[in-house]
C-alpha cells in the first residue's frame, strides 16, 4: 500500500513526497487507519519496521482536523531513552515540515540551555512533547504543567520502559491526563505486564500484531562456537575478513558495562578504531560517540544494550554479539541494528560453552536452529578447536501501506508514478 492511499493530510503527504517515502511498511498499513479513526491501539512490532512513522503520521493528520486547544499541550509521546526521544524528535521535524504544530523533546542531560527550552515548551503549550518518563516527572515535580489539553498519549517501546522500571512514573503521569484521550502503545513484545498496563490506561484498544519478534530475512544470521578466551581472536578474525575501507559502522554488543569498556580498550591496543558506548558515559559523551559513529569517524562501536533499540543508523553492515544475550527478544533487537532501510546485513554471535543454554533458548524462539551454511574460512583460524561457524537463512518483508475527515485529491497516485517506492522504516 502507498501512503497516498491512506487518508493522511496533504501537508503530511507533501513531507513524505519530499523525503521520497512512497510505500507503507506493514505496521504502518495496519496501524495508521485505526489511529486515524480515533481508536486506542496496542501494536506489537519489532524495531526497524517503521513504527515511529506509524504513529507520527496519523498524529499530525488528526491534529490538523480534530478540535483541540492550540494554546495548550495536545500530545505526549513517551520514550524509554534519551537517544530514542532525540530520534523521534528528528523524525517529527521531517514529517511535520509543512504542518503548523510545535514540538519539544524532554530528556535528561547536563545542558542547561536544553532544560530552559524544555521548560518553555511545557509552560507555553507546545503542541507535542516527546519525553522520557523520568525527565518529564522531574519537570512536573518542579513546575505546574497544564495537561488539560492532552488528547493523544503515545508510548513507544513500552516493554523497554517497563523493563527499565518506569511503570510507576508512567502511571503518575497518566493520572494527570484527561480521561478522554486517545492512547496508543507500541511494544516489541507483549508480556503480561504490558497487557496489565494496557488494561489500566486504555479503553477497548484495537490490537495489531506484526511478525512478533522475528528477525527480517535481510539479516544473515551466523554463530560461532568458541571458547571464552578465544572471543577476542574471533572478533579480530571477523573484522579482518572485511576490506579495511568497508570496516565502518560495525556494532559489537557486550553483556555488561565493564565487558564493553575492556573490549573497546583491547581492540584499540590492537589498532582497531573502537569506542565504548554505555550508561556510565555523560550525555554529551554519548551524543558525541553516536555522532562520530553515524558520520563514520568511529569504525567499531562496542556497546551495551543501550544501543539495541531506538538508534537509527541505516548502514550498519555487521553486528557481533560478543556475549550471547540472555533474552531471545534482546537478540532480535541487537541484530536489528543491521539490515535497516531495505539494506541487507550480517549478524554473528559468539557462543561459548557457558552460553549454550541461552543460545538454545534463542534457537527455540526463532523456531529454527541456525546451522545452514558452512564455516567461512575467515573465521576458522579463531576456532582452533575445530567447532566452526554456522550461518542461517535470511529473513525480510516490505509492505505497502484514508483520513476519515477528508477525501484525497484526484492526482495523489501521480506521486509514486514512475519512481521506485521507498518505505519510511523509522
Amino acid at each position: 500500500m502507498f501512503f497516498d492511499e491512506l487518508a493522511l493530510s496533504d501537508e503530511v503527504l507533501d513531507a513524505l513526497w519530499d523525503m521520497h517515502f512512497d510505500e507503507c511498511t506493514l505496521v504502518q498499513e495496519k496501524t495508521i487507519p485505526i489511529i486515524l479513526e480515533g481508536h486506542d491501539v496496542i501494536s506489537c512490532a519489532q524495531t526497524g519496521t517503521g513504527k515511529t512513522a506509524a504513529y507520527i503520521l496519523p498524529l499530525l493528520t488528526n491534529l490538523a482536523f480534530d478540535d483541540h486547544d492550540p494554546n495548550k499541550l495536545n500530545a505526549i509521546i513517551m520514550a524509554p531513552t534519551r537517544e530514542l526521544a532525540q530520534q523521534i524528535d528528528q523524525q517529527m521535524e521531517g514529517f511535520g515540515y509543512y504542518v503548523p504544530f510545535s514540538s519539544v523533546a524532554i530528556y535528561g542531560g547536563k545542558d542547561n540551555g536544553a532544560w530552559g527550552t524544555q521548560v518553555t515548551g511545557l509552560q507555553q503549550g507546545a503542541d507535542i512533547i516527546i519525553a522520557t518518563p523520568g525527565r518529564l516527572l522531574s519537570q512536573m515535580n518542579i513546575y505546574d504543567i497544564d495537561f488539560s489539553g492532552v488528547i493523544y498519549f503515545i508510548l513507544d517501546e513500552a516493554d523497554r520502559m517497563l523493563d527499565m522500571g518506569f511503570y510507576d512514573d508512567i502511571m503518575t503521569i497518566v493520572r494527570k491526563l484527561p480521561k478522554e484521550r486517545q492512547t496508543i502503545m507500541f511494544s516489541a513484545t507483549m508480556p503480561e505486564n504490558i497487557r496489565r498496563m494496557a488494561k489500566a490506561i486504555m479503553r477497548d484498544p484495537k490490537e495489531v500484531q506484526i511478525a512478533v519478534s522475528r528477525p527480517p530475512e535481510s539479516i544473515k544470521q551466523m554463530h560461532l562456537f568458541v571458547d571464552e578466551n578465544k572471543k577476542v581472536e574471533a572478533v579480530l578474525s571477523l573484522l579482518n575478513s572485511y576490506d579495511p575501507s568497508l570496516r565502518k559502522k560495525i556494532i559489537i554488543f557486550g553483556g555488561k558495562k565493564q565487558r564493553v569498556k575492556d573490549l573497546a580498550r583491547t581492540l584499540r591496543t590492537l589498532h582497531i578504531d573502537a569506542r565504548a558506548m554505555h550508561s556510565d558515559l555523560e550525555q554529551n559523551e554519548r551524543d558525541q560517540v553516536m555522532l562520530d559513529f553515524k558520520n563514520g569517524k568511529v569504525g567499531v562501536l562496542v556497546a551495551t544494550d543501550v544501543v539495541s533499540r531506538g538508534i537509527d543508523v541505516t548502514d550498519v553492515p555487521l553486528v557481533i554479539n560478543y556475549d550471547v544475550p540472555r533474552a531471545p527478544e534482546d537478540y532480535v533487537h541487537r541484530i536489528g541494528r543491521t539490515a535497516r532501510a531495505e539494506n541487507s546485513g550480517e549478524a554473528m554471535t559468539l557462543v561459548s560453552p557457558d552460553d549454550m543454554h541461552y543460545w538454545k533458548r534463542i534457537e527455540r524462539f526463532l523456531q529454527s536452529p541456525l546451522t545452514n551454511n558452512p564455516s567461512p574460512k575467515a573465521y576458522e583460524s579463531a576456532t582452533r578447536s575445530g567447532k566452526g561457524c554456522s550461518g542461517g537463512s535470511r529473513h525480510s518483508s516490505r509492505n505497502r501501506g484514508a483520513h476519515p475527515h477528508k477525501s484525497k485529491g484526484p492526482n495523489r497516485g501521480a506521486r509514486h508514478s514512475g519512481s521506485k517506492p521507498r518505505s519510511a522504516n523509522n
